[in-house]
């Protein structure tokens, strides 16, 4: 049937080949032959004219017939991945980056996840990069609750419409919204425990560690749809208690003078998220969409850092520390849909307000052998947020055009206040105040060509940026810096269907990573009492290429994909440790460390042997290298810097099985190894950890209990060996990995 334009609309159509039949009362026959590819949602085809048979008179519609001559049941996109949360079945009821490494392609680090080996991601929410997992750089992957998550998905080659930062990648953290006509939604419970025993005893005179750390997690979602309008509601909350780092270190100096510490960090923390809105078909070309998100994560840390001397025979210094912060984000969108005649042919318009507060106090008692200090700061800062886009796209027969416009304003006005006490060892003159404020408009342009054989992607974004950071004049090291370029990031896909089984592919991309605030803020950290954190205004951006050859081979029950990709960095962005005369505290300060290189290949087999049992494994060889540099730490004086060239080559294997039995039951069993690797300065060890899950479903399909553990062995353990100028120092981090969580949920 057509609508009132005349016009028919054909959905639902599988990839491959097939042949339209045009035919009308009165008018000869036509066919032609017509490609449906798995990269464009809607195709246009053009106006078709009939000839008109001169003796028929008669003027009805017969029929058009479409005939498929070939078809593709696995899908064939390569410029991204998408998983299910609801079939990570060994890590449900944790955080979202619990969740994640678990996933093909993924690794997590220091709290980071990784691509590739690579911690440069750009997080977004629904699309959106948001202040709840960094604007840039990542945070609070760790606290977001994994049940307020429908699906992930992994774009190891983002196209022109995505933002440019990020030269790893971009991971898509799609949140759950239902649209089923009346009042429906889904309630769920889940309770787990930590830490059951102690892994390392801790040094003398210090605070225990916590152990059987209980984790709370309810969540429930509620949708409402009539009509014309769609209502939605999703509320989480995420209460844990963890033995945040047990960090055990071995600092050796060029004197001969070795000290040994522990970094103890136990914390509890709250994490609130909601959102809500609506949904208002205006008509059936038009839509708007109103929401808003609301998070409230609280932090509080107790922590014990004792010093001791080579062989443990007296105490040197004990650093006690209680942190309580408060992290609020409050987010308000409104998005706009203009459908034209066309099917796939729309317009949208959209606008995007955050808000994210971070209060932060911290208080220290400083125990000496001969005396006692007390010092405590307080950071205020208020990072405001205005997004604006516009974006445009319109279907062709073989593909579709994409364009659009965006421009962020975004500022954070920050205040440290240091607060000395009796004794103090706190840099009180590198408080006061600074502002970081941040210009981006951008316009991009992207075209999507797919026949039988051949895909392409054609695509360039140009950004103009403009960062300005002022700084208290009074600072003793750091004055106002600004930096801003106007440059093209361009991108490219091609590749050629060999067979109905093979696929070939190429990729280029040009993208950036901007420093982020938190890079270049000025007030130094005392979070480790000494190893002194601290930003750096002078960072500029780190500019990175990459190229990418991709093979997939499918077959009924499979697919295996393979990849050979490089990436080189020009300014690479890296945190330096160094010493200054007549001082053991180390100063960690980001630098522009110069040209570093990646290359590597990835490899993901994934296997149905049964309707019992599937299997993925997903591997990932690769050489990291830095080039020799040389820099200059200004703070808390001028020192140089310089290192040699480092290289390894390094990578990970995680393999994940799959149990579908009767009755309702699915299983999940997951294994990863991670090899050594380089980071700044170092490296760090190899680490391994195995997954279990089980689930069940019940109440006819409408609940479901799980009972998981994650890192099963409690083999996880970070070790790290940092080489710097004058000083060395190994680590191994016991923190807690090992969790055992029961869950249930319920649909209505």
């Amino acid at each position: 049937m057509t609508n009132e334009e005349g016009r028919f609309s054909l959905v639902g159509i599988k990839p491959g080949n097939y042949q339209l039949e045009f035919s009308f009362s009165g008018f000869r026959k036509q066919t032609q032959p017509f490609f449906v590819g798995s990269h464009s949602e809607f195709l246009e085809i053009p106006p078709v004219e009939l000839e008109q048979i001169k003796e028929e008179k008669e003027t009805k519609i017969d029929e058009v017939t479409i005939t498929a001559s070939k078809k593709n049941e696995l899908s064939s996109q390569l410029d991204k991945k998408t998983y299910s949360l609801a079939d990570n079945i060994s890590q449900s009821g944790g955080s979202v980056l619990q969740s994640m490494q678990n996933l093909p392609g993924i690794t997590v680090q220091d709290n980071k996840v990784q691509l590739r080996g690579n911690d440069k991601v750009t997080v977004l929410i629904d699309g959106k990069q948001t202040a709840m997992t960094g604007f840039g750089s990542q945070s609070g992957l760790d606290n977001i609750p994994s049940s307020a998550i429908d699906k992930i998905e992994i774009i190891n080659n983002p196209s022109s419409k995505y933002d440019a930062n990020g030269n790893a990648g971009i991971i898509n953290i799609i949140m759950k919204k239902n649209k089923q006509n009346g009042w429906n939604g889904k309630i769920g419970f889940t309770y787990g425990t930590g830490s059951y025993w102690v892994r390392k005893e801790n040094l003398p005179t210090i605070r225990p560690q916590y152990t059987v750390t209980p984790k709370i997690n309810p969540s429930v979602s509620l949708n409402y749809r009539k009509d014309k309008v769609n209502i939605f509601m999703q509320a989480d909350n995420l209460y844990t208690e963890t033995l945040n780092k047990n960090e055990f270190v071995t600092r050796t100096y060029d004197d001969g003078t070795i000290i040994n510490s522990q970094l103890k960090r136990n914390r509890n923390t709250n994490y609130l998220t909601t959102k809500a809105g609506v949904d208002w078909n205006i008509d059936a070309q038009n839509t708007l969409t109103v929401s808003g998100l609301y998070g409230s994560e609280k932090i509080i840390d107790r922590g014990d850092q004792p010093f001791f001397n080579g062989d443990l025979s007296q105490r040197l210094r004990l650093w006690q520390f209680l942190e309580d912060e408060l992290k609020t984000t409050v987010m308000g969108t409104a998005s706009y849909q203009h459908k034209f005649k066309e099917a796939g042919h729309v317009l949208n318009v959209g606008f995007n307000y955050t808000f994210h507060r971070e209060d932060e106090k911290y208080f220290y008692d400083n125990y000496l052998p001969a005396s006692t200090g007390t010092d405590a700061f307080k950071l205020l800062s208020d990072e405001q947020v205005y997004d604006f886009n516009v974006d445009y796209i319109k279907p062709l027969k073989y593909g579709r055009i994409e364009t659009g416009i965006k421009l962020r304003n975004r500022s954070i006005p920050t205040n440290m206040n240091f607060i000395p006490g009796a004794n103090s060892v706190l840099d009180v003159n590198a408080g006061g105040w600074a502002t970081y404020k941040e210009l981006i408009p951008a316009v991009y342009g992207n075209y999507v060509f797919e026949n039988e054989k051949w895909e392409a992607e054609l695509g360039v974004r140009l950004e103009y940026v403009k960062v300005q950071y002022d700084v208290n004049p009074n600072h003793p090291t750091y004055k106002s810096d600004s930096y801003n370029y106007t440059q093209p990031f361009p991108n490219l896909r091609l590749a050629y269907k060999l067979n109905d089984h093979n696929k070939l592919s190429i990729f280029y991309n040009r993208r950036v990573d901007r420093p982020n605030e938190v890079d270049i803020r000025i007030f130094p950290k005392y979070d480790d009492a000494e190893i002194i954190k601290v930003g750096n205004p002078g960072l500029r951006p780190q500019f990175t290429n990459s190229i990418e050859m991709g093979h997939k081979y499918n077959w009924n029950n499979g697919y295996l994909y393979s990849a050979l990709y490089h990436r080189f960095a020009d300014g690479t962005i890296s945190r330096i440790s160094s010493t200054v005369p007549g001082s053991t505290l180390i100063y960690a300060v980001f630098q522009n460390a110069g040209k570093s290189y990646n290359s590597g290949l990835e490899m993901i087999w994934n296997q149905k042997i049964s309707k019992l049992y599937s299997f993925n494994v997903n591997g990932n060889i690769y050489r990291n290298q830095i080039k020799a540099f040389i820099v200059e730490n200004l703070y808390p004086q001028p020192n140089i810097f310089s290192a040699n060239r480092q290289t390894a080559v390094s990578g990970n294997i995680k393999l994940n099985n799959i149990f579908k039995f009767s009755n309702g039951f699915d299983a999940q069993l997951t294994a990863v190894y991670l090899a050594p690797d380089i980071i700044p300065q170092g490296r760090i060890g190899s680490r391994f950890s195995m997954d279990m899950g089980v689930k069940k479903s019940v109440q006819n399909g409408k609940g479901e209990i799980f009972l998981n553990a994650a890192d099963l062995l409690n083999t996880m353990v970070i070790k790290k060996k940092i080489q710097g100028n004058g000083f060395a120092y190994t680590s191994d981090d016991y923190y807690e990995t090992q969790v055992i969580r029961l869950g249930y949920s319920y649909k209505f």
